[in-house]
């Protein structure tokens, strides 16, 4: 099933977010997570692909189970960058052999080690190119990432909310927005894609912050800005593990319940393959 045709339900849409994990380790690893969650009943699960196209036979693999065994609508990653049009080709045509209808269309990242490849024949520089491509040549459900702080690429927001109506322009059914900690932020960046006229449904991507470490990830991976209560629980329990868990917990439940309150149109949970600290956050708050 297409996931469009989930939105405007009436509901928030619930969703998670795993990863594959390296090559060195099994599947299986990952499958005993995906299954437990699953028994939340999300209305989907969204599979990371890797920079360059890395490890995208596990996104393959990963989103089959997810489909035809537990029969939960899987969001398949896929980026373009450094991918040659008949390999993206390829990959389309093996995520439909295998009944996905979703994907989540990115530009991704430059593979660590390797040559920035901008002048690659045939290769798609940015998200819009590929989800043009997709759409003019095959029948997909297409989620796009958003951006509520603006890419960490872009000079400024104004620029960034151009190259976002241009993705939704190109085919985009629904957008997934990038982690945020503040939420006002959201209520800013969805009033201003209306005024832009993007109307499509968006899902509120929530990410908690677990321990101390995942700080300094977040604010190299996407320049997510922290709060000052959210900052406040960081300094106060940095040392102290597992009271700094309980409150990052508490932290994302306290936004899920203003989101749901303002009648977003999703929230997309960031797991990081966490399955007893998912299941927390979606019973606390009553999503499931």
């Amino acid at each position: 099933m297409k996931l469009s045709d989930r939105f405007n339900k009436g509901k928030a849409l619930v969703s998670f977010e795993i990863f594959p994990p390296k090559q060195t380790v099994t599947l299986e690893s990952i499958f005993k997570t995906t299954e437990g969650l699953q028994t939340l009943n999300p209305d989907f699960t969204s599979i990371t692909y890797g920079a360059g196209g890395s490890a995208s036979d596990r996104t393959i693999e990963t989103a089959d189970k997810i489909k035809n065994t537990y029969g939960v609508e899987a969001l398949a990653h896929l980026t373009c960058i450094n991918s040659h049009k008949d390999d993206i080709d390829l990959m389309l045509n093996q995520l439909q052999a295998h009944n996905i209808e979703n994907i989540l269309a990115m530009r991704g990242d430059y593979p660590i080690n390797k040559n920035n490849n901008k002048g690659k024949e045939n290769t798609y520089q940015y998200a819009k190119d590929l989800i043009a491509h997709i759409k003019s040549n095959h029948d997909f459900c297409i989620a796009a990432a958003a951006y509520p702080e603006g890419h960490p690429e872009c000079p400024d927001l104004n620029t960034d909310l151009l190259h976002l109506k241009e993705k939704v322009n190109s085919g985009t059914d629904f957008l997934i927005t990038q982690m945020f900690f503040d939420n006002t932020i959201l209520y800013d960046f969805l009033d201003r894609i209306k005024q832009v006229n993007i109307t499509i449904p968006v899902s509120a991507g929530i990410m908690p912050l677990l321990n101390s470490k995942q700080v300094g990830r977040i604010k190299g991976l996407c320049g997510a800005s922290i709060p000052k209560p959210l900052q406040n629980i960081i300094q106060k329990y940095e040392n102290s593990p597992l009271d700094f868990e309980k409150a990052g917990i508490e932290y994302a439940c306290s936004q899920i319940t203003d989101l749901i309150a303002n009648q977003v149109d999703g929230i997309h949970l960031y797991t990081m393959n966490k399955l007893e600290q998912s299941k927390s956050i979606i019973q606390q708050t009553n999503l499931r």
